[in-house]
C-alpha cells in the first residue's frame, strides 16, 4: 500500500522508484548503471551513530559480483514496499520508502535528479541500520588493498 500524510504521491516518481526496484530484483546491470547518477552516494547510519558511505562504484561492483555468482538482491521480492512520501523539490525529488526485511522494519530516503521534465538518475539513498561496523570494516579493507571496493555494498 502506498500512502502519504495528505494522500498525495508524485506518481511519476513512484513509477521511477518501481523501475529501480525492478532493475535491482532482476539484476539488470545495464539498467542499474543508467539509474545511478555518477555522483550517487548511499549514506548508511546505525544505532551507535556510525556512518558508512558507498558510491556508485561500490554498488555496481557488488551487483557485478553477485551476478557473476548467479546470485541477486531482494530475493524475497518487493511486495512489502510501501511509499510513504514522494514529492518534487525543484530539480530533485524525494521518496520515503518502508519495507520489512527479514522481520526487521527498514526505512529509506531516496533523492532523484529531474532533468528535461523526467526523473533521470538516483543521487542519494539514506538508510538506517542496526550496525554498520561490518560494512565499515569491509570498506576499510578495500581501501587498504584487502579486497574489492564493492564487496561491502548490499544494494
Amino acid at each position: 500500500m502506498d500512502g502519504h500524510l495528505d494522500g498525495r504521491l508524485d506518481g511519476t516518481l513512484v513509477a521511477r522508484m518501481r523501475e529501480y526496484l525492478a532493475a535491482g530484483t532482476a539484476m539488470d546491470l545495464a539498467a542499474l548503471e543508467a539509474l545511478y547518477d555518477e555522483e550517487f552516494e548511499n549514506v548508511r547510519t546505525d544505532e551507535a551513530g556510525r556512518v558508512a558511505v558507498l558510491t556508485k562504484a561500490h554498488f555496481m561492483a557488488r551487483f557485478r559480483a553477485l551476478a557473476a555468482r548467479g546470485e541477486g538482491v531482494a530475493d524475497g521480492g518487493t511486495d512489502d514496499v510501501r511509499f510513504l512520501s514522494a514529492g518534487r523539490h525543484g530539480d530533485q525529488g524525494t521518496v520515503v520508502m518502508y519495507r520489512c526485511e527479514d522481520g526487521v522494519p527498514a526505512r529509506y530516503v531516496f533523492v532523484w535528479r529531474r532533468e528535461d521534465g523526467r526523473w533521470t538518475t538516483l543521487l542519494r539513498e539514506f538508510t538506517f541500520e542496526r550496525d554498520v561496523s561490518p560494512l565499515l570494516a569491509l570498506l576499510a579493507a578495500a581501501t587498504t588493498g584487502g579486497g574489492a571496493g564493492g564487496a561491502a555494498a548490499e544494494g
